[in-house]
């Protein structure tokens, strides 16, 4: 493992190759610095050149950061994703024809780096079939530009599956705490885990390099095996940034790492508005013990209901990121949680819920027809992507779908 300078990670990727960023969403994990000292490179040389960039989740703070920093003409050829809704300067070169933009399921893209990493053929899955990731059905393509299938429709077992290729990542960003001398990271201020672990594997495996941006370093021998995320054989260099944010919007909450447990008097009460009122209509479904997610958007409010009624002990409500248990977070920081019980790898969170694992599902919805199709990856040159929510939706044994039910201005009166 070598320490190295975030000014020397852009001469680290070359032309055409593919990278894969760790993190999720708000800054959860992200390797910004990384991102950054990309940038900067290909500003100041223009290299590298038409590179892919992979992330299991949107990147960004829905403005300037995040993958929003490499939307420039020329660097990116390729963005593969479970979303753009938080890189509006990426879904804006997609709409323009700059790119080649695809979004997929985040479990299909998180578990597909496990694939990776074991040297698998790909992914074999039936979430996605019927939906625009179906490729009879567009083949999670968004934006003017049309690029090659990067899904199939397989037939094994008497049944139809997807089968979501795979991909040489030659570079992975990744982002933990702290690193010894040997490489091992540890991860013990990031609000997820995510898929780190299966990302620089996946790198690894065909001599590609591993990055990690840490806060801070320590001496081999001193970090605890068992916290251990990421070991230091996975590991080419790292990047020091001692100044880090937790996510983009908290510079470091203790609730978020599992350090703390917050008690129900610190957890923020709603204002009513419309949003609140449908949170808590939503709300009047849980069940006692049922194993519940909340999807992104007005979804997350039904933690902050509960939380206020004095019940979120009564469900275990779960995020796609890896969380079990406690009050997820609301808003940009959506994917981290405080009061937790476990924090989960996302790989193997999917698992659980592709295997049918969630009693019920709340998920914010976009747009709806009479016949109840719901769309919430595209809608107007608006492109989200699905994140999560394919996943969910096929998997769980009841699901919710919650938002306003218009297509104008909404005038709402509370009494």
């Amino acid at each position: 493992m070598k320490v190295i300078d975030c000014a020397d990670v852009g001469a680290l990727v070359a032309d055409e190759c593919t990278r894969w960023i760790g993190g999720s969403g708000g800054g959860h994990a992200i390797p910004e610095k990384l991102i950054q000292g990309l940038e900067k490179h290909y500003l100041e040389a223009e290299k590298p050149r038409s590179i892919t960039v992979a992330s299991t989740v949107a990147l960004g703070d829905w403005k300037e950061t995040g993958v929003n920093r490499l939307a420039h003409r020329g660097l990116v050829e390729r963005l593969v994703s479970g979303g753009l809704s938080n890189t509006p300067k990426m879904a804006r070169l997609a709409l323009e024809g700059e790119i080649e933009a695809y979004t997929f399921p985040m479990g299909a893209l998180s578990q597909l780096t496990r694939e990776i990493a074991a040297g698998r053929p790909g992914l074999i899955t039936h979430v996605g079939l019927n939906t625009f990731v179906d490729p009879r059905l567009g083949g999670g393509r968004q934006g003017t530009r049309l690029g090659p299938d990067l899904v199939d429709v397989v037939h094994l077992a008497g049944r139809e599956w997807l089968f979501y290729k795979p991909y040489e990542i030659d570079v992975a960003f990744i982002r933990a705490t702290t690193a010894d001398e040997r490489g091992n990271l540890t991860m013990e201020k990031e609000p997820i885990f995510g898929d780190n672990l299966s990302v620089a594997q996946a790198a690894h495996r065909r001599g590609g390099i591993v990055i990690a941006q840490v806060e801070r370093l320590a001496a081999a021998g001193t970090l605890p095996g068992k916290q251990v995320k990421v070991p230091g054989i996975l590991v080419d260099h790292v990047v020091v940034d001692p100044d880090p944010w937790q996510t983009y919007v908290v510079k470091y909450d203790p609730g978020y790492a599992g350090d703390i447990r917050k008690p129900s008097t610190e957890i923020p009460v709603l204002p009513l508005d419309v949003r609140k009122v449908i949170a808590r209509r939503a709300a009047l479904e849980l069940s006692p013990n049922a194993v519940v997610n909340l999807g992104f958007g007005v979804a997350n409010g039904i933690a902050f209901v509960a939380a206020e009624e004095g019940v979120y002990e009564r469900v275990t409500l779960t995020v796609e990121q890896g969380l079990v248990g406690g009050v997820p977070a609301l808003g940009n920081d959506a994917g981290s949680a405080v009061n937790y019980d476990a924090m989960l790898d996302m790989p193997y969170q999917f698992d659980f819920y592709d295997g049918g694992g969630l009693d019920l599902a709340f998920l914010s919805f976009a747009e709806v027809d009479a016949e109840g199709n719901v769309r919430a990856s595209k809608f107007g040159d608006n492109i989200v992507g699905p994140g999560g929510f394919i996943n969910i939706a096929q998997n769980a044994k009841r699901v919710f779908f919650l938002g306003t039910l218009t297509a104008g201005k909404l005038e709402v009166r509370l009494t």
